[in-house]
């Protein structure tokens, strides 16, 4: 299937601001389109970052007599963190906007530099969502291949492509900015962590299976999350006189960005592997409505020590003194006929005190809708299409 061109969701500010995200995600592109007159600068030009990582200050000359207000944008702006305090400067005397963008803003805060002091917004640019591919959006593939942007425009070559994004993107990465000492062990973990996108992580398993300390463990998913290539969904803790599970989950990024890391993306994806891919799409569909919508809500996985488990639990009123939290439930399934026992969970929940469950929804790949006192089943297009209209938090 051909993809037309995708109109993003994320709008550009007022004011200067940050753009983080993995590699691939389209920053480039988008602020190309958006940024149309900007001063364009990019760090990966050798001889441009040669010249600004020895003379900071030759920014300025090669901004020239712009107005006040005019947009620069640096992208790559990890590589020379010193930077930084010229773009400080000039924001200050030359009322210049800078968009400063990324993949990681690990190097820039391991360099002991500022972000800015708050003089700049963050904004994130993750893979395709629902929303914006609209009609489009095909969930048999996106499970198996994931959202990136050159994934979903040459479907045809999607292995070769995360093939080479792994390899090179990621190991080359690494190698390069000398986030690890020694590298094998890095990739042992990296195929490990693929495998395990979507589950409840146990350092002390993967070090053993990666043949590394378990210290290191915590090092390299560090690594993962401050490169934007995966997220931790936290365990949510009402204290609610109950046993809860106190251990997060890890997904990555993008699920076909998982299978590859995972060497899976030459066999086919058996129903376990794709219901964690469709756990990681729900995942990633709620944080893009999170961020572009600007609700900021804390989502969050919950668990008992018998074993009850909600996949997302979105916290839409903090407690307060007199009143509990307030959440709203979601359970993913893979499966083409919703069964009533997976609604347990929820409606435990919903039942104790000290928290107020207001609204509930089961997501499935099954074709029709359906009501169950309280309890809204969805198909998955049909939630995404009522996530991104405001309709769920």
């Amino acid at each position: 299937m051909k993809i037309n061109h995708i109109q993003r969701l994320l709008t550009v500010p007022e004011r200067s601001f940050f753009l983080f995200g993995p590699r691939g995600t389209g920053k480039s592109t988008w602020l190309r389109e958006r940024l149309p007159e900007a001063l364009y600068l990019d760090l990966l030009d050798a001889s441009l970052f040669l010249e600004l990582s020895r003379n900071p200050h030759a920014l300025e000359a090669m901004a020239g007599d712009r107005p006040a207000g005019a947009w620069i944008v640096m992208d790559e702006i990890q590589k020379i963190p010193a930077l930084l305090d010229e773009v400080h400067r000039l924001m200050e005397f030359r009322r210049w906007k800078f968009v400063l963008c990324g993949s990681s803003a690990r190097k820039l805060r391991r360099s002991g530099v500022n972000l800015l002091a708050g003089r700049a917004l963050t904004l994130n640019l993750e893979p395709f969502s629902f929303a914006e591919l609209g009609a489009q959006f095909d969930l048999k593939f996106s499970l198996r291949w994931g959202l990136l942007p050159f994934v979903q425009l040459d479907q045809a070559h999607a292995a070769g492509i995360l093939s080479a994004y792994v390899n090179t993107y990621l190991k080359e990465e690494i190698r390069e900015e000398g986030l690890v000492r020694n590298v094998p062990p890095f990739l042992r973990f990296l195929n490990i962590a693929g495998q395990l996108n979507g589950q409840t992580v146990n350092g002390q398993n993967i070090a053993r299976e990666a043949a590394v300390p378990r210290s290191s463990v915590d090092t390299y998913f560090a690594i993962l999350t401050d490169t934007l290539l995966g997220h931790f969904l936290p365990a949510w803790q009402p204290r609610l006189k109950i046993r809860e599970q106190a251990h997060p989950k890890f997904y990555w990024f993008d699920s076909g960005v998982a299978r590859a890391a995972a060497g899976l993306h030459n066999d086919p994806a058996d129903r376990t592997w794709l219901g964690f891919a469709l756990e990681t799409l729900l995942f990633h569909e709620l944080r893009v409505f999170n961020e572009v919508s600007g609700r900021h809500r804390t989502i969050a996985c919950y668990g008992t020590g018998a074993g009850s488990e909600i996949d997302f639990v979105i916290e839409t009123r903090k407690a307060q003194a007199g009143s509990p939290p307030q959440v709203v439930c979601v359970e993913v399934k893979l499966a083409e006929r919703w069964d009533r026992k997976w609604e347990r969970a929820m409606r435990d929940l919903q039942a104790r005190p000290g928290v107020k469950v207001t609204r509930m929804f089961g997501v499935y790949t099954g074709p029709r809708a359906y009501h169950y006192d309280g309890l809204e089943v969805l198909p998955v297009p049909h939630f995404l299409r009522r996530l991104h209209q405001g309709d769920i938090f």
